[in-house]
């Protein structure tokens, strides 16, 4: 490698070694901090605050409906048997589903809470239908029926009665078209078992504490709505900002 020649000023009044010490570092912390400050940037539409798109959509998470363009991201930490939650089904994001079809991506993860003792089997069930291709139908159909499998016969409290809700399971896997005996190995392994727990896990660090907990774009829906009619136009409102 050839030498670069004496700059013939710096030759006569050259700096002192430490001031080209200081010099050198001044220039490797510029470097190094915008190094930092575009490695954090990350999406520019995501908002100040916004819960990091790693921990809120896993590889394998599901989805309802996707965009090829992914600007927006809907991620809905949910309970299968929380009765919010299908609330929220019923009247704020099932008709997310085709409205938004092909112009958001809606992910949903699982966050089994521990007062609903049939949260976790309801949740294997939408993953092992899943590993056949068959997750949104599940969905619909835990979701669709919920007061069959979910409710307890007095149509008010949870139910904790597995055996009935197992033979609804069941049925709905008949109903959808899955592999029975794949189902049902599906249902005890460790695949299964991982998705859930990733989902707990990552909502633990969204800061989930309760379900439906909903983020756009990595920050947090909050709804401020007496209604669920309000609260639909309201996370609308935030899903068509988002768009634009």
């Amino acid at each position: 490698m050839a030498k670069k020649k004496s700059n013939v000023v710096t030759a006569k009044k050259g700096l002192s070694a430490n001031a080209w010490t200081t010099i050198g570092i001044l220039a490797l912390a510029v470097v190094v901090i915008g190094g930092i400050l575009v490695f954090n940037r990350g999406d520019s539409s995501a908002p100040p605050g916004a819960v990091a798109a790693d921990v809120l959509r896993h590889p394998d998470s599901n989805t309802l409906t996707t965009s090829s363009s992914n600007s927006v991201t809907v991620v809905e930490f949910l309970d299968y048997q929380c009765p919010v939650c299908e609330a929220y089904y019923q009247n704020v994001t099932k008709s997310l589903e085709q409205d938004y079809a092909g112009k958001i991506t809606f992910v949903t993860r699982n966050f089994p809470l521990p007062m609903h003792p049939l949260a976790v089997p309801a949740a294997k069930v939408a993953e092992a239908a899943s590993l056949q291709g068959k997750y949104q139908p599940m969905f619909d159909k835990l979701y669709g029926d919920y007061p069959a499998w979910a409710l307890a016969t007095d149509g008010q409290n949870v139910s904790d009665d597995a055996e009935r809700a197992q033979a609804k399971f069941e049925s709905y896997a008949t109903g959808i078209g899955l592999d029975l005996a794949r189902f049902r190995t599906d249902l005890g392994s460790q695949a299964v078992r991982q998705r859930i727990d990733q989902g707990k896990a990552d909502g633990e660090k969204a800061g989930v504490s309760g379900t439906p907990t909903i983020f756009v774009n990595g920050a947090q829906f909050k709804p401020t709505g007496q209604t669920y009619p309000d609260i639909a136009q309201q996370l609308r409102g935030e899903i068509d900002k988002a768009l634009t």
